[in-house]
């Protein structure tokens, strides 16, 4: 018998802390809580409570709550377990903070996939999808989540995409979408276009099929348009992190840099020049060979007489794009046999690669590379044995003995090696090379200012 009204017991993993577990007036329940009948009798008076419906004449403070909506593959499964488990925690908790809350759900049941599937087991694909949206519909709501199911639609409903249609001709008809072809991954197997974050290995994500790199007519909104805005705003999100806003800002991309063109050596189908896009004109100087995109039209022009590279180009079509692949995949290039001229120089020419590093959506799909700048660059030129030529180098450095050989100098310094740049620092070379472009531009045609 415990004659003391609470007794207490001193838990060492909690450092040390004294907490009340058992008392006389309290005894530990006995009864086990049994999910099978507790959960039903009470999502049931939620239900009829409608207590996780949002009225909109509530005067309590609104508070939304959006997970982002499944896709209806048939089944819950433990990642929808975790993701819907973590959105009802902040709506349970914002509603007992007296907050009016808003926490629907719906279906992203749209597109491809779902097509796929249906031809797959042989269904209609409205059949095949709202089957299943019943289906994990019911397992959802065995969860118990605190979601307001009266705002519950899905992207395949007439009454959602016919308004999303309705948005897109007011686009169209403000002008903000322009239709154009462009390259795009495509899984042959899904029969579908992948983004770039869902080529695995030049693999498609979901069916495993080597992805292939095709032209695609289609349409797109005219986010660049507003990409300066959009960037200015950043600096008045004052409460964002700044590791979200960089990465924003990475994401809008805004460079800015020359288009330089560099003459053919010898035309090739019809082409004199090839353009080149670049933020670094002051390294001009440094550069040891030029490489386009798989896709460019010089490199189209070249593979028809050349089966080697033709294949070469189709392996390359067969990598991931995305950042992350690029980054880490092995630098490959081919030798086309095409040379082109220096600007400033007629006695020296340089040879064109195609890379499997440069993307035709960037820029001009060109580069000239300048290995002793920039650490791809080196690893390049070095793997193919090409002149690596220092053009920046740190102040007070001796110039008869500074050398660049695995590392690439991507610091600030001092022009070298650079001509009429010599002795500048990077960014009074740039502003030179500017001020040229815009004196020459008439004269020559090789250069003109992009952003």
């Amino acid at each position: 018998m415990v004659n003391t009204a609470t007794t207490f017991y001193r838990l060492p993993a909690l450092s040390g802390a004294v907490y009340p577990l058992l008392s006389e007036k309290h005894p530990m329940a006995t009864e086990r809580y049994n999910p099978r009948t507790s959960e039903p009798k009470w999502q049931n008076a939620w239900a009829e409570k409608k207590l996780f419906e949002a009225r909109n004449d509530d005067p309590k403070p609104k508070y939304y709550v959006l997970e982002m909506f499944p896709y209806p593959s048939g089944k819950i499964h433990i990642g929808h377990t975790r993701n819907y488990t973590m959105g009802d925690v902040v709506a349970r908790y914002k509603r007992a903070k007296g907050f009016n809350v808003l926490h629907p759900m719906g279906w992203d049941a749209f597109g491809m996939p779902a097509e796929n599937a249906a031809m797959q087991n042989k269904v209609h694909p409205k059949d095949w999808t709202y089957e299943n949206i019943a289906v994990m519909r019911e397992q959802l709501k065995v969860m118990g989540l605190s979601l307001d199911w009266a705002r519950e639609f899905a992207t395949c409903d007439v009454d959602y995409y016919h308004r999303q249609q309705m948005l897109f001709l007011d686009f169209v008809e403000k002008g903000l979408v322009t239709r154009k072809s462009s390259k795009v991954n495509w899984d042959p197997e899904d029969m579908t276009v992948l983004a770039n974050e869902q080529v695995i290995d030049g693999r498609g994500w979901r069916s495993g099929a080597l992805v292939e790199q095709r032209e695609l007519t289609q349409w797109f909104f005219k986010i660049t348009d507003f990409a300066q805005d959009l960037l200015e705003s950043l600096d008045r999100l004052n409460e964002w992190p700044e590791k979200v806003k960089l990465m924003q800002h990475n994401w809008i991309g805004r460079s800015e840099g020359l288009l330089i063109r560099w003459p053919l050596a010898k035309p090739v189908g019809g082409e004199h020049e090839l353009e080149v896009y670049t933020t670094r004109p002051d390294t001009i100087f440094g550069a040891s060979f030029m490489a386009v995109a798989a896709d460019h039209p010089l490199a189209r022009k070249a593979a028809e007489s050349n089966p080697a590279l033709a294949k070469f180009i189709d392996e390359v079509r067969h990598m991931g794009t995305s950042v992350a692949a690029l980054e880490t995949a092995e630098k490959k290039g081919f030798d086309t046999g095409i040379r082109v001229v220096h600007p400033f120089d007629e006695n020296w020419t340089l040879p064109v690669y195609v890379a499997n590093f440069v993307l035709m959506e960037y820029g001009t799909g060109a580069i000239f590379g300048c290995p002793s700048g920039d650490q791809r660059d080196l690893d390049f030129a070095n793997k193919y044995g090409l002149p690596v030529i220092p053009v920046v180098m740190p102040e007070g450095e001796n110039q008869g003995s500074f050398q660049i050989i695995e590392e690439a100098y991507v610091d600030d310094g001092v022009m070298i090696n650079s001509r009429f740049l010599d002795g500048m620092k990077p960014e009074r070379a740039f502003e030179r090379w500017r001020s040229c472009s815009n004196r020459r531009r008439s004269a020559a045609g090789r250069w003109r200012s992009a952003r």
